[in-house]
């Protein structure tokens, strides 16, 4: 596969310097930052992917390194500013890519110039949980409740700015109704709260809810990809329950900006590669996480519309992160 990408850049014009880097792909030790901690999605699929490419290449080492702190940055301001030689890459989201340039005032890094976009991974279902006893059952039914509730409901997130609130003020927002929020460090005390009703909602990835679903704690009224999941195929998106919201999930692979385009080419093929694979899709899967490969130019417009999905919610939500 690596063969054949080389082959083919060949005939780019003006690659043949960034041929001599990128046939020496990869070096003997490739970091892979993760801007956020052990166990997180991020550094999950970080380390599937590693996993992958050791095996493709057992002559060099990859070593998932975690780097989290200020919703992403620091991480990916590792990234942003190591040299382009392939030695480097990471992990990343539409946080420290779109959405955070609508939340700090500053980044140290600037994501159109400073990173280049490798391919997306993965994309993973978010889902609408509320607790048993808040007694709904759909999401006409929220809302209703919603509405009719002067004090505001609360609802959990994994930190401002997340994705899990920005889906909730969207969803709040449309309903016309506001809600208090509440944020927790990271999905399992977000869960948490749900489950023992500190909380009346949460917007939260499908994995950290399904496995508290038999015990009837907790109900999913909706998903909040596009389309249906094909993990939760009964469970009705958020649209067709009549709120037009969208918050698709994903994880992507990033490398310094410096990185010439015929180097990110070369990875991006060995990374599509991995992706391709029987046993990275089964673990993917047993995440309720879907592999999504993409070109480097998809994910810069990824990159994008992310920030175009989520400019009116912020500024109307006043959120902000000092």
């Amino acid at each position: 596969m690596q063969t054949m990408a080389l082959a083919a850049l060949l005939w780019l014009p003006g690659a043949a310097d960034a041929l001599a880097q990128a046939a020496y792909w990869p070096p003997k030790l490739v970091r892979i930052v993760v801007p956020f901690g052990p166990g997180s999605t991020p550094d999950l699929v970080g380390r599937i992917v590693a996993d992958s490419l050791q095996a493709h290449h057992p002559g060099s080492s990859f070593v998932v390194e975690n780097k989290p702190g200020a919703s992403g940055n620091i991480g990916t301001d590792a990234v942003a500013k190591a040299a382009g030689d392939g030695a480097t890459l990471g992990i990343s989201l539409g946080g420290p890519l779109a959405i955070n340039t609508l939340l700090f005032a500053r980044l140290p890094y600037d994501p159109e110039r400073d990173i280049a976009p490798v391919t997306l991974l993965t994309q993973l279902p978010s889902v609408l949980a509320v607790p048993a006893s808040l007694g709904v059952g759909s999401v006409a039914e929220f809302v209703a409740r919603l509405k009719s509730d002067k004090t505001g409901l609360a609802y959990a997130s994994i930190g401002a700015g997340s994705l899990s609130q920005l889906c909730m003020e969207a969803i709040a927002q449309h309903a016309g109704a506001g809600m208090v929020h509440i944020p927790y460090a990271g999905s399992p005390n977000a869960v948490t709260a749900l489950i023992r009703g500190d909380v009346q909602a949460a917007c939260l990835p499908a994995i950290a809810v399904t496995p508290h679903l038999a015990s009837g704690a907790v109900k999913i009224l909706a998903v909040s990809t596009a389309a249906r999941s094909p993990f939760l195929p009964e469970v009705p998106t958020l649209k067709e329950s009549g709120i037009d919201v969208q918050s698709d999930a994903w994880n992507a692979l990033i490398a310094p900006g410096a990185t010439p385009s015929a180097l990110v080419d070369v990875i991006n093929a060995d990374v599509r590669q991995s992706l391709g694979e029987a046993a990275v899709i089964a673990k993917l899967k047993a995440q309720l996480i879907a592999p999504a490969p993409s070109t480097p130019q998809q994910l810069r417009d990824r990159m994008a519309a992310e920030k175009l999905l989520w400019a009116d919610v912020i500024r109307a939500a006043k959120i902000r992160i000092e």
